[in-house]
């Protein structure tokens, strides 16, 4: 059969461990025989990033500024383990930090909903989507220990030279400190995007923070948004009936529990970093779970919300068959490939997103599954398969 045609390419880039495996299941099973795919590769597997001194995950995120639609395979950050488990010459950086830094985005998380898998929190009867700050906070801080008898001091130098210091504590015992920052512009950013997304998917918009107790910084936070929303986004929020609503951190986490969902809940970088795996569990597993990068001019990075699966890959190693879900890994290819076609004017290539999705849903919800689902799957007759073959299932549903 003729292959559906693409214009312009994805940025593609490759991964680690088992989600590196999955990744070329992927592609050889339910989208090379259907698709003229074009991308252009960078390889951010541990072992090439090493090599490159991290520039492959450089051009990697500028390129994707350049195409405007990318799509990313789990990877590695490493630790101390790592270290000497790949002989590295460094302990490198987060690339999905890199990235998002670099593309100045915001992480927008949200459930794959599958007739069946009923989420934990009973009253949730609508897809909850998180987005998460994806720049700063604990995630680019400073941190030391210091050692009894220290006085730690908050020193900021102007620019004609004068100071300003503020002391944080005197420690009698042995202790740690940390520092951490933010921009205007990063949160800004942040606002517009999320304002952005919920206008794209119509859905109210709900931002937290702990401006009762960080005054000044969590404080920052909330009048950006304020001052945004009142701005440029109001008389959009209203016309399209959604709604704009800022609460306590600790009364949004009060409150999503006993909402029915449907909205769009914005958080900073560790609090989306947290709720986002907390509502992965609730609804399943993170493996079922979407992601997508934006940037606030338009540019977007498609990823899996989970890790490269190291526990699947070391039987993989072995020659043993792995029953990994690789659901969140394909949404990744299918959204990036439904971007790609909607700005490029492809209506062949998205309604093939839109089917391939559908035929990944439905093979679940049939009863051919891979082993996280079978206790969760609400079906008698259940099928748990390996990795490649319930992909396959999906290319003959397709």
């Amino acid at each position: 059969m003729n292959k559906i045609k693409m214009t312009t390419p994805l940025v593609e880039m490759d991964g680690d461990e088992m989600t590196r495996i999955i990744w070329k299941q992927i592609k050889d099973i339910v989208i090379l025989p259907f698709v003229d795919l074009k991308t252009e590769y960078f390889d951010l597997g541990l072992i090439n990033r090493n090599e490159t001194n991290d520039q492959v995950t450089i051009d990697s995120a500028n390129r994707t500024k350049e195409l405007g639609v990318a799509v990313k395979c789990a990877t590695i950050t490493p630790n101390a383990q790592r270290m000497t488990e790949y002989n590295l010459s460094k302990m490198w950086k987060s690339p999905n930090g890199t990235i998002r830094a670099m593309l100045d985005g915001t992480v927008f998380r949200a459930p794959i909903i599958v007739d069946g898998i009923d989420p934990f929190v009973t009253t949730w009867k609508k897809p909850i989507t998180i987005a998460r700050h994806a720049y700063g906070d604990v995630y680019r801080d400073t941190e030391m220990r210091v050692d009894a008898g220290c006085k730690a001091e908050l020193l900021v130098t102007f620019p004609d030279g004068s100071t300003k210091k503020q002391e944080i504590f005197t420690f009698q015992d042995d202790g740690i400190i940390l520092g951490m920052h933010n921009t205007d512009k990063s949160i800004a950013s942040f606002a517009r995007s999320c304002f952005t997304y919920a206008l794209d998917i119509k859905q109210s918009l709900w931002f937290a923070t702990k401006d009762t107790i960080s005054k000044t910084y969590d404080h920052r936070f909330k009048d950006i948004f304020a001052e945004i929303f009142e701005n440029e986004y109001k008389d959009k929020f209203e016309s399209t009936g959604i709604e704009y609503f800022y609460t306590l951190i600790d009364d949004a986490v009060a409150r999503i529990m006993k909402c029915e969902g449907g909205i769009l809940w914005a958080c900073k970088n560790y609090d989306g970093d947290v709720m986002s795996d907390m509502l992965a569990s609730a609804c399943g597993s993170l493996a079922m779970m979407s992601s997508v990068l934006v940037s606030p001019d338009g540019k977007y990075e498609y990823e899996a919300a989970h890790g490269t699966v190291t526990r699947h890959y070391y039987k993989y190693l072995k020659g043993e068959s792995t029953s990994t879900n690789p659901m969140a890994t394909l949404f990744a290819w299918t959204g990036a490939l439904r971007k790609r076609a909607q700005l490029d004017g492809l209506s062949e290539l998205e309604d093939f997103a839109n089917r391939l999705e559908k035929a990944s849903i439905e093979t679940i919800e049939e009863g051919t599954i891979t082993g996280d689902l079978k206790s969760l799957l609400k079906k008698e007759k259940k099928e748990v398969v390996n990795t490649e073959n319930f992909l396959k299932a999906i290319a003959t549903k397709l």
